[in-house]
């Protein structure tokens, strides 16, 4: 029998996640997005809008044995794990989503909300934090240990021995050398190259990678997260 599931989410990241499910027993029987500008992604699932559109969804039909996804990509990492938090709140159940095509080692650490795109890699002793998205091609060696709410993007690869904190996002293309440390609210560009630490908060890129400024909008406590701009709490 299909899992019943959910997505907070309804642009690209969500077409993406919905193709790697489909590949599962998962069924999307609905998709919510703050941003009342979007269009439904999807013919087949209807779209709601906000804290009130998931009222009225949960009003509808309740949420009892429905699982859910956050379907939101790029460096928003913090707002991922925010709207993740507030979907256990009432009662929806986190998943966890791993491609056919992606290898995982027997012995990685998934939490609840990790998203694992087609053909990544999950090597020996990983630890992947809550609402981690690991996309399409991306390759976590060895022993790395990933936050919550990292963002790998395609075809991005981190050494054996990497430790990137909460929240951050290595772009596409990016290559993190082994025992390499990144921080947390940390943004490395695509095509990087991390020959060395990076402390919290800053943005970085260029082959090696250097500091160009501080993350301003990973770090700001009072910017208008999904969350809380649409009423929910």
């Amino acid at each position: 029998m299909a899992r019943q599931v959910i997505f907070w989410g309804g642009t690209g990241h969500a077409k993406a996640l919905r193709e790697l499910l489909q590949h599962s027993d998962w069924d999307l029987i609905a998709v919510f997005d703050n941003n009342k500008s979007v269009q439904p992604p999807f013919a087949d699932v209807p779209l709601y809008y906000g804290g009130e559109g998931l009222r009225k969804w949960q009003g509808e039909r309740g949420n009892d044995g429905v699982s859910f996804f956050v379907a939101i990509g790029g460096a928003h990492g913090r707002d991922r794990v925010e709207i993740q938090e507030f979907l256990k709140r009432q009662k929806l159940m986190p998943g966890i989503a791993i491609h056919p095509t992606a290898f995982v080692a027997t012995n990685a650490g998934i939490a609840d909300g990790c998203q694992v795109l087609a053909h990544s890699t999950v090597c020996a002793e990983v630890q992947l934090g809550e609402a981690c998205i690991l996309n399409t091609a991306s390759s976590v060696d060895h022993e790395c240990s990933l936050g919550k709410g990292v963002h790998i993007g395609p075809g991005a690869v981190l050494a054996g021995v990497v430790t990137v904190g909460d929240y951050s996002f290595v772009g596409a293309g990016a290559v993190v050398l082994p025992r390499i440390r990144i921080g947390a609210d940390v943004i490395v560009g695509a095509g990087s190259v991390v020959t060395k630490d990076i402390e919290d908060g800053k943005v970085a890129y260029g082959n090696p990678a250097r500091i160009i400024r501080e993350n301003v909008t990973g770090s700001l406590r009072d910017r208008a997260c999904p969350t809380r701009s649409s009423g929910l709490s």
